[in-house]
């Protein structure tokens, strides 16, 4: 058998995946009424903004503003109701034959495909994912199939899946990206279940044997569980970097900052990978309303909902491609005819999709079987973590990784809105359009990061006056809403988290610019070499933000000093305060630019390839 080589990663073998959170009665109590009073006292300040508040020397700036305000706080509630409570699916023994998951299924043992897409991968990275997969484990005989679906072609990968004795899939065009990667797959392969995968993905031994039990539902579509990346950077203890700075000293002032802060490490997660706040709260309290969605890699699919749904996708598109062409014919008898000719012909010339032909093609499928409300399909999410894979290492790939999500979320919703459409319940609604509308935030968010910069250099307020009636609605607001915030997501640091949705409104906006353009968001895997450049030219519209503020801030402080009795003082404090907040809320994506692992220069990490060298004796 074939060496492993070693990679980056390699060192970070033995790590293991925290629990999932904790929950209680008491947890979600708490919760539940800082929630409710937010929510009141959003909704008092904001009818006092729309009545009192406004500027009328300055409505062109006043009204932009409010607006703002008033679509920052449906995003709010959107949240709110997404995050309201926890109801996990209970977990079921794992099933022993085929007729405990499928109806009128035989005593036979349970056949699944394993598919492992790829692209232009490693293929050496790939065999870590392989020899993982043919690990799994399983209390009663099963069928394990693992498949490589090399959409690149290549040789080398082909030898690779020989060597480790699993089955080899290839085609002749990348039609469809990944989804007809993996619709090609399906085509070769007869497992009643499907296990998604990426080349980096690699299965835990117990996937099988923890999710299987809940298609002993017969609806049960499939399950998805929660994403881990294993090689996050954990960065440095902060008293070992004041050490390096300031000796002991600077160790015992670190020591001293996180015994009234908590635990700090300088370096971690530089890119706010870490996706527990997606999985662990997001979509694990969307399940209750059978709300949660496909995400690729880590899912369980059932082939027959698959493949159910990709034929009546295909019955409802050759139905519909036949009304077009017919409809201009008066004469009934001729239109009959003309309609059985059509029907005859595009159903050879119309493909067969299981997964949607589309950049994000896991949640939009998951939305055609959602909305498919005569066959009652459902979706569990699974909160233990059962596989582990790699995130972006560098600011290139994981810009390019956020702007494919941002875009193909938002082309489904321009172009495919499942909104408007019967299918969906209403609190299945609620809960992707609080998807749809956070990835339109930028366009308000702009406003907010844009209006203490102008403010600060004009002398011009959004608002009629700083008093103490201002004060009075927005503090208890605010305050409040901070700690529901901390609640809501209680054991889940989500403060790098809240600043990387501001300080991504650029690509944001960028996305939401293609999509409106009509310009295809094209599908790019997302690469596993890192590079090492300092990204500051992606950052650039973060970087202006801040000169800016800071700028506005001296020039506005400045006016302040030179009039102590001018009544700007208390716009300048409330401006300057925003736009310090709205500067560091920057900084996040700032330094993720120019971070670079430690001792990258010097410990023999070769780029191209991230295998680790042996430095010479």
């Amino acid at each position: 058998m074939a060496e492993l080589k070693d990679f980056y990663f390699s060192k970070g073998e033995d790590l293991k995946p925290e629990a999932p959170l904790p929950h209680g009665p008491w947890a979600e109590f708490v919760w539940q009424l800082l929630a409710g009073m937010t929510i009141v006292l959003g909704a008092w300040y904001l009818w006092w903004r729309w009545s009192f508040s406004l500027n009328p020397d300055a409505m062109w700036f006043s009204l932009p503003v409010v607006v703002a305000e008033s679509c920052s706080f449906v995003g709010l509630l959107l949240y709110f109701h997404n995050l309201w409570s926890v109801n996990d699916t209970p977990i079921s023994r794992a099933p022993a034959y085929r007729s405990d998951v499928i109806s009128g299924g035989e005593d036979a043992i349970i056949s699944v495909d394993v598919f492992l897409p790829t692209y232009n991968e490693d293929p050496e990275l790939t065999r870590y994912s392989i020899r993982d997969a043919k690990a799994m484990t399983y209390p009663y005989p099963i069928d394990i199939k693992v498949f490589v679906l090399d959409d690149g072609r290549r040789e080398e990968m082909r030898k690779v899946a020989l060597e480790e004795g699993v089955h080899y899939i290839t085609r002749e065009t990348n039609v469809g990206y990944k989804a007809g990667n993996l619709r090609n797959g399906m085509e070769k392969t007869v497992g009643d279940f499907l296990v998604i995968l990426d080349s980096d993905t690699r299965a835990f031994p117990t996937l099988l044997q923890n999710t299987l039990g809940y298609f002993r539902d017969p609806n049960v579509a499939w399950v998805q569980t929660p994403q881990w990346f294993y090689d996050i950077p954990q960065g440095r203890a902060l008293e070992q970097v004041l050490q390096g700075y300031f000796g002991r000293p600077g160790s015992k002032a670190g020591l001293f900052i996180q015994k009234l802060f908590g635990p700090i490490r300088v370096g971690h997660d530089p890119f706010v990978s870490d996706p527990k706040l997606f999985y662990d709260v997001i979509q694990r309290r969307r399940n209750g309303v059978n709300a949660s969605f496909c995400c690729g890699a880590g899912s369980v699919h059932r082939r027959e909902a698959v493949m159910e749904a990709a034929l009546k996708a295909f019955a409802d598109n050759v139905e519909a491609k036949v009304q077009e062409y017919s409809r201009h014919i008066q004469d009934e008898s001729l239109r009959r005819r003309v309609e059985e000719t059509l029907n005859c012909e595009m159903l050879h010339a119309t493909e067969v999709t299981p997964y949607k032909y589309h950049v994000s093609e896991d949640i939009y499928t998951s939305l055609v079987l959602l909305m498919d409300r005569d066959r009652g399909w459902k979706s569990v999410y699974h909160p233990q973590v059962e596989t582990k894979m790699l995130s972006p290492l560098d600011m290139q790939s994981w810009a390019m990784q956020r702007f494919k999500y941002a875009g193909g979320t938002l082309d489904i919703l321009i172009n495919d809105n499942p909104l408007f459409r019967n299918g969906l319940t209403l609190r299945q609604k609620l809960m992707f359009a609080m998807t749809f509308w956070s990835y339109l935030a930028p366009l308000w968010n702009i406003i907010f990061i844009a209006a203490p910069i102008f403010a600060l250099f004009t002398g011009i307020s959004p608002v009629e006056a700083y008093s103490s009636e201002f004060f009075l609605h927005l503090l208890p607001f605010l305050i409040v809403h901070e700690l529901a915030s901390i609640a809501g997501t209680w054991g889940i640091n989500n403060r790098k988290g809240r600043m990387l949705n501001l300080a991504f409104f650029s690509f944001n906006l960028q996305a939401i610019w293609a999509v409106v353009r009509g310009k295809e968001i094209k599908f790019k895997v997302t690469p596993k070499q890192r590079k090492t450049d300092r990204f500051l030219r992606l950052v650039f519209p973060q970087v202006s933000v801040v000169v800016l503020t800071l700028s506005g801030v001296v020039f506005a402080g400045v006016g302040v000093l030179s009039n102590p009795e001018s009544k700007a003082l208390g716009s300048f404090v409330v401006n300057a305060f925003w736009g310090l907040s709205n500067a560091w809320a920057m900084t996040v994506l700032i330094s993720a630019a120019l971070w670079r692992p430690k001792g990258e220069d010097n410990l023999g990490i070769d780029v191209k390839n991230r295998l680790i060298i042996k430095e010479a004796a």
